[in-house]
């Protein structure tokens, strides 16, 4: 059976839900094997946590020499991995950063290459939301081993175990990969909430917020959700724009999302429109959300989203 790299997506080792999606959909195309580049030292604990989720191989890449550079040095790094080994296909969690290194590998190994997947088939085959998510596309590699960026949220983790043996792959990144660093990072203050392109229940908001995004977050913290919004809404100063859903924001795709307030532009609706399960809740009964929404309420967000809080708490006690 052909072997098929995941990259793993994680947080100073920390294995993130994304990872142990891509495992599962690796198992349809053949067998498991997780990449971590990371610290060496971490490499056991995240064996550990992949192995249930159907990973034979766990490669350990030490990042020790090239974690404060972009990405150029990890696309050096799966070249070098992927080299003289018989793949199915190399798999890496969706993200800015994610598909530049796809895009580097691919090239570095002449391989087709193919971005924000929601479903991968085990014949490869992979299905798309392309052009604000005005069409649906199937589409398969057919030169060389096909590299493939997943969305979060595209397949349920499913456990299957697997071997997780630890096996350490030493790589040598040229001066030319290196060449860019990275000098200083901030991170992003924590709020509890999940992040926003890997959430399972995002609770959006727009324009009918009004600058009062209360009712929004209060719903979210109920449902454990994360916290979004739409363009209007950042532009008026609201909200920041690390949050935004949308063309020029982040592309999410939940398992459940709820727009309050949020009329459903073209712009907005190519950020969200592959979630399973859309509910909006708008005044406008002409607002064009709801011509996509499997639910949708006419009403005052105001008034709406905190009976929703409300009856929410009331059924957990």
């Amino acid at each position: 059976m052909s072997e098929v790299l995941v990259l793993v997506d994680h947080l100073a080792g920390t294995v993130k839900k994304p990872t142990y999606e891509l495992l599962t959909i690796a198992r349809r195309l053949g067998e498991p094997s997780a990449v971590f580049i990371g610290s060496a030292e971490a490499g056991q604990a995240v064996a550990d946590a992949v192995k249930p989720y159907g990973a034979e191989k766990v490669y350990v890449i030490d990042d020790s020499e090239i974690r404060d550079h972009l990405v150029a040095p990890k696309a050096e790094a799966l070249e070098q991995l992927a080299a003289d080994r018989d793949l199915a296909a190399i798999l890496l969690p969706s993200s800015a950063e994610n598909k530049e290194v796809a895009g580097r590998l691919a090239i570095k190994i002449g391989s087709g290459l193919i971005t924000d997947a929601v479903d991968v088939e085990a014949d490869g085959t992979t299905t798309q939301s392309v052009f604000a998510g005005g069409h649906t596309v199937t589409a398969q590699v057919t030169t060389g081993t096909p590299v493939i960026t997943v969305k979060p949220n595209s397949a349920a983790p499913e456990e299957s175990a697997g071997a997780g043996t630890v096996t350490p792959f030493a790589v040598t990144i040229s001066d030319a990969a290196k060449a860019a660093r990275i000098e200083d990072t901030q991170p992003r203050a924590a709020t509890g909430r999940p992040e926003l392109t890997e959430a399972a229940i995002v609770v959006s908001g727009g324009r009918g917020t009004g600058g009062d995004f209360g009712p929004v977050e209060k719903l979210a913290d109920a449902l454990g959700a994360a916290v979004g919004a739409s363009r209007a809404a950042v532009d008026s100063g609201w909200m920041p724009h690390t949050v935004q859903v949308g063309q020029t924001g982040k592309t999410v795709s939940p398992q459940l999302y709820v727009a309050g307030g949020i009329s459903g532009a073209i712009q907005h609706r190519a950020g969200m429109q592959t979630s399973k399960t859309v509910v909006a809740v708008n005044k406008d009964e002409e607002a064009p959300i709801f011509d996509l929404v499997d639910f949708g309420v006419v009403g005052d967000l105001h008034t709406v989203l905190p009976a929703l809080t409300a009856e929410i708490h009331k059924r957990r006690q």
